[in-house]
């Protein structure tokens, strides 16, 4: 299973289908809570930069994105807004504790 300490992350990128509606306000919302340590973009599930420490997207395109993250962590989140998943991504980059997924 792909890590990282939540210090070391300084890209996060939010991985979604087409549209790219939802990750570009989950990208806004994200950058609010981890500017400026923390890179926040957003990127097709099938194009992921090379350069993300950590990849985020929705629970339906969570085995997608793994296969095109490689050895990089992959949180999925079932809600736009309120997602524990989230909240605890937010809450390792700031503490420093590890990422799993």
């Amino acid at each position: 299973m792909p890590s990282i300490d939540g210090a070391a992350v300084r890209k996060l990128v939010i991985a979604c289908d087409a549209g790219m509606a939802s990750s570009v306000l989950m990208s806004s919302q994200l950058r609010k809570h981890l500017s400026p340590q923390v890179v926040v973009s957003h990127s097709p599930v099938d194009a992921l930069p090379a350069d993300a420490d950590v990849v985020l997207t929705h629970g339906k395109l969570a085995e997608r994105a793994r296969l095109a993250a490689g050895d990089r962590p992959v949180v999925a989140y079932d809600l736009l807004i309120g997602d524990p998943a989230v909240d605890g991504l937010v809450q390792a980059i700031r503490e420093g504790q590890p990422i799993e997924a």
